[in-house]
């Protein structure tokens, strides 16, 4: 199983990202697929997750309204559209599958290499 994280970069606060993470080994379609970040010194965060063959989708409530999780399932790939983006956005941002649909780290039994984003002006 891989998760391939794309997308990170700099960006000024109240800007957009999108990011992507393409997964390939699993069934994708019944396979939860969420997004994590870790800040320095701090917890790593479930932000969002998605099972895409029935849509269904968990947010955080510091994303909930800004960031949206989308899939593509003819491509294995899920997005992170992240719009207004805040300083305290900045983190390693990380993919993950798991048969669960959660918030929890734990449950993931598979990650990908992380991706940067700075929201700085």
């Amino acid at each position: 199983v891989q998760l391939q994280a794309c997308g990170g970069g700099l960006v000024q606060p109240g800007g957009s990202l999108r990011l992507s993470c393409a997964v390939s080994g699993l069934t994708f379609g019944n396979s939860a697929i969420a997004w994590f970040r870790q800040a320095p010194g701090k917890e790593r965060e479930g932000i969002a997750c998605i099972v895409s063959d029935n849509d269904d989708t968990v947010y955080s409530d510091s994303v909930k309204g800004r960031f949206t999780i989308a899939s593509d399932n003819a491509k294995n790939t899920v997005y992170l559209q992240m719009n207004s983006l805040k300083p305290e956005d900045s983190a390693v941002y990380y993919c993950a599958a798991s048969k669960s649909l959660s918030r929890r780290a734990a449950l993931y039994d598979y990650w990908g290499q992380g991706t940067l984003v700075t929201v700085s002006s």
